[in-house]
């Protein structure tokens, strides 16, 4: 991979890193962001903090991202739904520098803010949005955690700001990490959204939650993939790479 760009600013390194047409950040070594404008769909994580939005495709206009990143997300959304809006909250204010500079997040319909994602949440007074997108990760000794603990209290502070068939999307570390999050421990909130699934993809351990308030199939996500040729899992081109099963209580 050739090196294209990197800062150092006191311990922490960022390198932005081209490998054929995709752009990656790392962020002292953590593999934080990648996308390719010619191949949107990336084969990774970051096809997982997508794919939920394609339970109602028609219905996500307004998406906020909780952890920007290089934001390829943002590039994945706006490549397949093009939302009314896209509002994205980073902590960290040389990921918003990269993310404009060397991954594009410059649309019309894209607001970008450098602040803490739980002052931003608690403070938040405008409109609803349709999706809620969490991928408040930090690192540790050159891994990846979550910033924010996924508890009962944080899904309701992130259910204030959802629409009336809203959906949020949670990236966590590992399936016990997921299982461990509030929807699991609060039944209030699995009667609030009844349909909740895990997705996750070969060679990461990573698992995304998906939670729902009106009823979802793991079914329907497919036709709606379908319409989209780089999604639909039935053509040798598509670059999904995911397995999804739906979520129970304990």
């Amino acid at each position: 991979m050739a090196l294209l760009w990197h800062k150092q600013e006191g311990a922490t390194r960022y390198e932005v890193r081209s490998a054929g047409n995709s752009r990656r950040l790392y962020t002292n070594g953590v593999f934080h962001s990648q996308y390719n404008p010619r191949q949107p769909v990336t084969g990774s994580i970051w096809d997982l903090l997508m794919l939920p939005a394609f339970f109602r495709p028609q219905a996500v206009r307004r998406v906020l991202l909780l952890g920007v990143g290089g934001g390829a997300v943002i590039r994945q959304l706006n490549h397949f739904l093009a939302p009314q809006a896209i509002v994205g909250v980073e902590l960290n204010p040389v990921h918003l520098r990269v993310a404009r500079r060397w991954f594009g997040v410059a649309a019309p319909n894209v607001t970008l803010h450098q602040a803490d994602a739980l002052q931003w949440v608690e403070s938040y007074r405008g409109e609803p949005f349709d999706l809620i997108v969490d991928d408040l990760f930090g690192h540790r000794d050159g891994e990846p955690e979550r910033a924010v603990a996924a508890d009962g209290r944080w899904f309701r502070r992130l259910d204030r700001l959802l629409s009336p068939e809203g959906l949020l999307v949670f990236n966590f570390g590992s399936p016990a990490e997921l299982r461990a999050s509030g929807w699991f421990q609060d039944p209030r909130l699995q009667h609030r959204y009844p349909a909740a699934f895990s997705l996750s993809a070969s060679q990461y351990e990573n698992a995304v939650g998906a939670f729902l308030r009106l009823p979802a199939t793991s079914a329907g996500l497919r036709r709606e993939l379908a319409a989209f040729p780089a999604l639909d899992p039935a053509r040798r081109s598509c670059r999904l790479n995911y397995r999804i099963r739906r979520l129970s209580p304990r």
